[in-house]
């Protein structure tokens, strides 16, 4: 049934069928004025938990790559030339498909979206393709043959000291083809979530592992660790495969009301930039760390690699709420409603720092354990499983840094407008990432790079909740804090140049992203902080006990989860149930959404 079409669109929703619907409405009912709520909750509930599993299938998969890129080929000169290579597919990933292109595409689509429920002559979605998605094609493309032309020139400039700078050079190439697929891919991506599709998204990472396993089995002994690199090149293509279907039946199923072509509103080059900036200055910690590492010993840059695919995982289970809740915060704010945005922001915060705690805790409880069970084999040794273990430990702890900057920057984009400020933060943490891995990489060696890194994205996370303080009456409020000692030097300079652009910054702009609660979520995240210090210390002493890996783990992620639900418990519940009340939320926001 159709709907009168509201004044502005800041006051749709999205049905069951797809049909817009004002948002006050769509709350409880169908376009057609029936309560199906709870049915509706049940099948988005359904559609949650797969794309969860599928998501966590991706991520097992990329396990099963480094396991095999560790049993094929160990720690040493050829998986070191490979992942100097895999730094074009890793930025590619951030730029394109996760904190990039997705940031800057959903609220375009979701504008597309409310105007075509208006009625407009035309379909704005269409449009929207027709002008958007051949343009950064042709820049997709041009980056590719630019990257694969200057491919020797790359390496040098990521690692110097690299032993094998040829065999990088060819895996470089092979690589090089990831930025156009992954933007086509992570194009497909936006415009299935905006219009809450997310199950063909969610299948993407398993396509591309498939493909680099697949790769290196088939073609391993022939062509060495560049067989890794054909199958980025073959994973990527996968991608694409993947969400196609589901893009063309969404596209296909709304034909054009005549009356002709309907003008479209051209994205924000400033709001590309600013995310794209962001997202790059956020993937440079991974440059700086293989800069340093390829002047230590062969099979540095290998250890750091195994120890970092390990850590993230906990932070990327953490994050997949937000991934869905996105458009959900989006929508609340281009319906003027930043209460309802704020509170999405603060239960995912919530719920998104617990997981990644108690994922932390496990980690370096168990680091030993978990490296000997997932690499040792093959030409990966002992004293390979050592010293990555040790990295993951370091690395662990600055996963709640990842995870509060990976849920906090989509509130700064979540309006569509550009935003300065998560840069100058951006800045800050790397600055201090390069600070501290220059000076002390000759004395701890790969030590020191995890510790770097862990200590400036937590800078980062720290300046960016700073950001989005409010003050008693709800607005942004400005909060410099000067740094102790003597003026002068680099840092100074970074943090002055900074603070004049925060300040001119709120003089002039709108206010940046949700206004949260900031002592809020720092005293609600204080409780299971304190429980899981205890639990990693219980863990880390109960899982060293058994001779067995395997036995070995089993009882530190059991002491671990023992010890952090009977301090939750002693600590009190409210935190507790706010966090579990933030996944029943999930599906009362996106009641409207639907997976294909």
């Amino acid at each position: 049934m159709p709907v009168t079409p509201p004044q502005t669109p800041r006051a749709l929703g999205l049905g069951t069928d797809g049909t817009a619907v004002p948002a006050a409405r769509a709350a409880t009912q169908d376009v057609d004025g029936t309560d199906s709520s709870g049915a509706t909750r049940k099948f988005i509930a359904k559609a949650t938990l797969i794309t969860a599993s599928l998501s966590l299938a991706g991520a097992l998969l990329g396990l099963v790559r480094d396991q095999a890129l560790a049993q094929l080929f160990g720690a040493g000169i050829e998986t070191d030339a490979f992942l100097v290579a895999w730094t074009v597919p890793e930025f590619a990933a951030t730029l394109l498909i996760e904190d990039g292109l997705a940031i800057a595409m959903i609220p375009a689509f979701s504008l597309a979206l409310a105007r075509r429920a208006q009625g407009v002559s035309g379909d704005p979605v269409r449009s929207l393709v027709a002008s958007t998605l051949p343009r950064l094609a042709l820049g997709f493309i041009a980056v590719s043959t630019l990257i694969i032309v200057g491919a020797p020139y790359l390496v040098e400039a990521l690692a110097p000291g690299l032993p094998e700078p040829d065999l990088a050079v060819d895996c470089t190439r092979l690589t090089a083809t990831c930025v156009l697929t992954f933007g086509l891919a992570g194009y497909c991506s936006a415009a299935l979530r905006a219009h809450r599709r997310f199950l063909a998204p969610a299948t993407i990472y398993v396509a591309y592992n498939a493909g680099i396993i697949a790769g290196m089995f088939l073609l391993g002994e022939r062509w060495g660790v560049r067989s890794a690199a054909a199958g980025v090149a073959v994973g990527g293509c996968l991608m694409i495969v993947a969400q196609l279907p589901s893009l063309r039946r969404l596209l296909k199923s709304r034909p054009s009301v005549s009356g002709g072509e309907v003008e479209v509103r051209p994205l924000s080059l400033a709001l590309i930039s600013s995310v794209l900036i962001f997202a790059m200055c956020r993937q440079s910690q991974v440059l700086i760390e293989r800069f340093l590492a390829s002047t230590l010993p062969a099979g540095a840059i290998s250890h750091l690699n195994y120890a970092q695919k390990v850590a993230q995982i906990p932070m990327t289970l953490s994050l997949m709420l937000c991934t869905v809740t996105f458009p959900v915060v989006a929508q609340a704010l281009a319906d003027g409603d930043t209460e309802r945005a704020r509170d999405r922001v603060e239960r995912d915060l919530a719920l998104a720092c617990r997981l990644v705690l108690f994922g932390a805790a496990t980690v370096i409880a168990c680091a030993p354990q978990i490296i000997a069970i997932l690499f040792q084999r093959g030409a990966f040794t002992a004293q390979d499983t050592v010293v990555t273990a040790d990295v993951l430990r370091v690395y662990a702890l600055g996963l709640l840094g990842q995870t509060l900057v990976g849920v906090l920057i989509r509130t700064y984009f979540s309006a569509g407008r550009p935003t300065w400020y998560p840069i100058g933060a951006m800045i800050a943490g790397v600055a201090t990432t390069t600070w501290i891995g220059a000076g002390t990489v000759d004395s701890w060696g790969v030590l020191a790079l995890a510790a770097a890194n862990a200590v400036g994205i937590t800078v980062t996370a720290a300046l960016l909740l700073v950001g989005l303080a409010r003050d008693s009456n709800g607005r942004a409020r400005l909060t410099i804090v000067r740094p102790a000692g003597k003026s002068g030097g680099p840092s100074s300079f970074v943090f002055s140049t900074w603070t004049a652009a925060r300040r001119r910054a709120a003089r002039h702009s709108e206010p940046r992203g949700v206004p949260i609660r900031t002592r809020h979520v720092l005293s609600d995240l204080g409780r299971p902080l304190g429980a899981a210090v205890v639990a990693t210390a219980a863990g880390a002493f109960a899982s060293s006990a058994p001779g067995s890996p395997v036995v070995g783990f089993a009882v530190g992620c059991v002491t671990v989860a023992a010890v952090s639900l009977l301090l939750g418990q002693a600590l009190g519940t409210q935190s507790r149930t706010s966090a579990l009340h933030s996944v029943g939320a999930v599906t009362r926001r996106l009641r409207h959404g639907r997976s294909s």
